[in-house]
C-alpha cells in the first residue's frame, strides 16, 4: 500500500470505533456502519505508530513513529479533533510505546516504567510504577466509570506474570501492595480486560494457550487452547458481556471461545479414547467453539459486535463482518476495504 502503509489498528473503548496509525498519518472510522469519520494526513501528524481514541469524544493520543515522525518518539500530543489541532503536549524521558485513556485518566507506557495522570484540565501526574522491560508497551485499564473497581493491569518484574493495581486506591499515592498472577512460564505477548475490569486474559509469546483470570481473587477461572504451533497473537478481546472471548493472530485466524458457558468449547474428549491418549494434555484442552481465516497469513485485529457478530480487521486494509451461532458454526456477512470508504463530517 505504499505510503498508506497501516501500522496499528486499536479499537476505542466501547468498540464502536477504530483508529488506523500509517505512514501516511491517521484514520478514524466508525464501525457499524463502516465510516470515516477523521482524516489526519503527513502534514498534520506525520507517521503514527498507534492513536488511542477516547470513547466517541473528540480527543485522540497520538504517539509518533514509522519512518516520518513530525514529534519526537518521546513526545505525546493529544489532538482535539474539532479544533483539528494538538491541544496537549507531553514529554517523557523515554519513547512512549503505548497510551490507554479512561474519561478521568490517563495513562502512558514507557519501556520500563508507566505514568499515571489525572486526565483534567490541569492534567497532573498521579504517580508513576517501574514495570519490566516491556518494549510492546503491554497495558491495559478498565474503561468504565460505573465499574466498582478501576483496574490497570501490565506485564509484573518476574517473567510470565501479571501486575494489577487499583486505581480507585492510589489517586494521590502509589501505596497498595502490588497485586500478582503467575500467568505464564514465558514472556506475555498480549494482555486484555473486560468491560467491568473483573476478567483478565493473558497470552505467552509461545501462543499456543489463552488463561482468563479473575482480577480479584487471582484465580485462573479457564484456559484455552488457540492451537499446537507457535503464534503470534496479536488482539484478545472479551464481548461486551463477558460471555465470549476472541483472540486473532499472525495466523490469519480469528477464534471464538465460550467463557460463560464453557461446555460450547470443542474438546478432544470427544474423540475415541485410544486417539486422545496420543494427545497428552492437548486432549484435555478447551477448543475454540467456533473460527474463520481472513486474509492469508496478514495480521488483524478483531472485536465482537451485537447479536453474536465479530469484526476483523486487517493491516492489508480489509474490513470482515461474521456472526457465529452456539453451535459453532461461522458465516461471512460484510467485506469491504476500509481505507477507500468515503468520509462522513459528522463527528464521532
Amino acid at each position: 500500500m505504499g505510503e498508506r502503509n497501516i501500522l496499528n489498528i486499536r479499537f476505542n473503548q466501547d468498540h464502536g470505533c477504530f483508529t488506523v496509525s500509517m505512514e501516511s498519518g491517521v484514520r478514524v472510522y466508525n464501525l457499524e456502519p463502516l465510516v470515516e469519520k477523521a482524516h489526519y494526513d503527513m502534514e498534520a501528524v506525520g507517521s503514527v505508530s498507534t492513536c488511542e481514541m477516547l470513547f466517541r469524544t473528540n480527543l485522540l493520543a497520538v504517539i509518533p513513529g514509522g519512518s516520518r515522525p513530525k514529534i519526537p518518539e518521546n513526545v505525546l500530543h493529544i489532538y482535539d479533533d474539532a479544533q483539528k489541532m494538538a491541544v496537549m503536549e507531553i514529554k517523557f524521558a523515554s519513547a512512549v510505546k503505548a497510551v490507554r485513556l479512561r474519561r478521568d485518566k490517563l495513562i502512558v507506557v514507557l519501556r520500563n516504567r508507566i505514568h499515571v495522570f489525572a486526565f483534567i484540565q490541569p492534567t497532573r501526574e498521579l504517580f508513576s510504577i517501574e514495570t519490566r522491560i516491556n518494549p510492546k508497551g503491554l497495558c491495559e485499564v478498565s474503561p468504565l466509570q460505573s465499574s466498582h473497581k478501576q483496574v490497570l493491569v501490565f506485564p509484573g518484574h518476574k517473567l510470565g506474570t501479571v501486575q494489577i493495581v487499583d486505581l480507585s486506591s492510589t489517586e494521590h499515592n502509589y501505596s497498595s501492595a502490588p497485586s500478582y498472577i503467575q500467568a505464564h512460564k514465558n514472556e506475555l505477548s498480549c494482555i486484555a480486560l473486560n468491560q467491568q475490569g473483573t476478567r483478565v486474559a493473558t497470552a505467552s509469546e509461545h501462543g499456543t494457550l489463552i488463561r482468563v483470570w479473575d482480577t480479584c481473587s487471582k484465580n485462573k477461572l479457564v484456559e484455552l487452547r488457540r492451537g499446537t504451533d507457535p503464534a503470534s497473537i496479536h488482539c484478545i478481546n472479551f464481548s461486551a458481556d463477558s460471555d465470549f472471548l476472541c483472540c486473532s493472530s499472525d495466523k490469519g485466524t480469528v477464534h471464538i471461545f465460550a467463557i460463560k458457558d464453557t461446555n460450547l468449547n470443542r474438546r478432544m474428549s470427544a474423540l475415541p479414547t485410544a486417539i486422545r491418549g496420543t494427545l497428552g494434555t492437548y486432549g484435555d484442552s478447551q477448543w475454540a467453539l467456533a473460527n474463520f481465516t481472513v486474509s492469508a497469513e496478514c495480521a488483524c485485529v478483531c472485536v465482537f459486535g451485537p447479536n453474536n457478530s465479530i469484526y476483523a480487521l486487517c493491516l492489508d486494509g480489509t474490513f470482515h463482518k461474521y456472526a457465529f451461532s452456539a453451535e459453532g458454526i461461522c458465516h461471512g456477512e460484510a467485506f469491504d476495504v476500509f481505507l477507500d470508504v468515503d468520509n462522513d463530517d459528522d463527528s464521532f
